[in-house]
């Protein structure tokens, strides 16, 4: 008896979900399938390719997980297609027609053999779809060399077991993160999709400045806009009253702009922002979420470069906040994405200058004038302190410059009074700043690539008061003593510095922020490039 009368498929579609039944009566009268030679020696042939289907099948006797006539069987492959169906609401490539493709190779069985191809195809797509939800669909370093995030290796032979002896439902549900902030973002993916639907957010604003008194067309074109993007209620006025100044208000802190009620250029130019970039920028952060690790501690300390602040966030929830100021958005003085752990503290650092910063700044200036930043120590290889005035600094090249150079503790100190270290070979801390005045601007990227606090000795009781029952007490007293002095943490602290021009917040309001570096822009590129499409829009 042919194997095509032997399977029956029902396939149905319903809202892009995929879902297959194979009949029951698979095994017929002399031709037990999954048990037979020849569905083996399909299995063993089609995936001889991919060590590691070949592996699983090897290690579990060439049994059918996904074409197996059971209802254990049949729940897997429901659990595929619909997994593969939904591919596309986690920001992913729509997988639909891969579903598809193996819908008709089920149908189309003729043989044992056929029925191994289609098998080891089904292990293929799966694997395919739990890379991609589970670790993210792209390499960090491949679209940026300064997103150093390592990504995850996953055991795609336990992958093939968990499913293969779980709740297939579940077990594939489990594979996307399972953070809130992940959910989160699904939830206002789905929210943009839905407003594009309806037309978008209206026309631009056409203006240079509108501010409270004003009236007119502009001011109507903006008030709509709000009430689209639900900052006010529905109203018809023409005059820029005290309602749609709070509006105002409100988009600028869920933008990272400064608060003051005033739609100037800078707040123009992010309200006019197409709804499409701002749905770009959602499913980049569920890709970068997707980069993470699943924990990132139950306290750690979380930089967002973007936002330009640093948190401690203990349990899940934000108990220390400042502002911060990241690397200035040049090629050598941008700061990297990556996680480490926190050590140890230094209060009263010295500031050992990277070369770097001694070769292209410092040594010009002191080929003019030996007693150029004449608070700063020269050292040799030893780290013995140099007479400048033994030194003829006109002979040498960045390349041959034999010194070293540190700036003991001082207020002055470019490091200012502590410095916060979780050592990685990227040079890259959090610390203190004399440069007071910077933390006051709304984009802050400056620095050479460490991450400067605005309220670096708070950060510092916060961190020791899981050790200490007067954090301020002890971090005062050797504050106060003036030497350089380390401090180490009793409980180490995961150290996470990201990237987010999209997150949502703790009150569940959806934020938005400048791409200060365009990577978000290459990981959006990237993305399309993979497959990831937008539905249809306007602006």
């Amino acid at each position: 008896m042919p194997l095509a009368r032997l399977l029956s498929t029902v396939t149905y579609v319903k809202h892009g979900i995929f879902a297959c039944v194979l009949g029951s009566s698979v095994i017929g009268a002399n031709l037990a399938v999954a048990d037979t030679v020849g569905f083996r020696q399909a299995v063993a042939e089609m995936a001889w390719e991919d060590d590691t289907v070949a592996k699983f099948y090897r290690e579990n006797g060439y049994q059918a997980i996904w074409t197996a006539v059971d209802e254990a069987g049949q729940a897997r492959r429901n659990a595929l297609f619909q997994a593969l169906g939904e591919a596309r609401f986690h920001g992913l490539p729509d997988m639909s027609a891969q579903a598809r493709d193996i819908l008709e190779q089920l149908k189309d069985i003729t043989s044992t053999r056929d029925l191994g191809a289609a098998e080891v195809a089904m292990s293929r797509a799966f694997l395919e779809y739990a890379r991609d939800i589970n670790t993210g669909l792209l390499t960090p370093s491949r679209i940026d060399s300064e997103m150093v995030r390592e990504k995850r290796k996953l055991d795609e032979t336990a992958l093939l077991n968990g499913v293969a002896t779980g709740a297939p439902h579940l077990y594939l549900q489990n594979l996307a993160p399972r953070s809130s902030q992940y959910r989160a973002l699904m939830r206002e993916k789905m929210n943009l999709e839905a407003r594009i639907e309806r037309g978008g957010w209206g026309p631009a604003v056409h203006s240079d400045k509108l501010e409270s008194g004003a009236r007119g067309e502009h001011v109507v074109n903006l008030r709509n806009r709000l009430i689209a993007m639900g900052y006010l209620g529905r109203s018809a006025s023409i005059e820029y009253d005290i309602k749609l100044e709070q509006a105002v208000q409100a988009f600028q802190e869920d933008h990272g702009l400064e608060p003051d009620g005033i739609a100037g250029a800078g707040t123009l130019a992010e309200i006019n922002r197409p709804i499409t970039d701002r749905l770009k920028g959602v499913i980049v952060a569920m890709e970068r979420e997707r980069w993470l690790e699943p924990e990132l501690g139950e306290r750690h300390v979380l930089v967002n470069q973007t936002d330009f602040t640093a948190k401690i966030i203990d349990e899940g929830k934000v108990t220390f906040q400042t502002r911060s100021v990241i690397g200035k958005n040049s090629h050598d003085r941008r700061t990297p994405e990556f996680s480490d752990v926190m050590e140890h503290m230094i209060i009263n650092p010295s500031w050992y200058v990277p070369r770097s910063i001694v070769t292209k700044e410092y040594l010009p200036k002191l080929k003019n004038n030996p007693n150029a930043h004449d608070y700063m120590v020269l050292t040799d290889n030893r780290g013995q302190v140099i007479n400048r005035a033994s030194v003829d600094f006109s002979q040498y090249t960045a390349r041959s410059f034999p010194y070293a150079m540190r700036q003991p503790p001082s207020a002055r100190n470019a490091l200012g009074l502590v410095k916060f270290m979780f050592p990685n070979k990227y040079n890259i801390y959090l610390h203190d700043t004399p440069a007071k005045s910077l933390f006051s601007r709304e984009a802050r990227a400056f620095s050479h690539g460490c991450v400067r606090l605005a309220e670096p000795f708070e950060f510092g009781y916060a961190l020791l008061a899981k050790q200490s029952d007067e954090p301020k007490a002890l971090f005062d007293r050797i504050l106060n003593s003036g030497h350089e002095t380390k401090v180490k943490l009793d409980v180490q602290v995961p150290v996470h510095i990201i990237y987010r021009t999209a997150f949502v917040d703790e009150e569940g309001q959806p934020q938005f922020r400048r791409d200060v570096y365009g990577r978000d822009a290459k990981i959006w590129a990237a993305l399309e490039e993979a497959g990831v499409v937008l539905p249809g829009y306007q602006s």
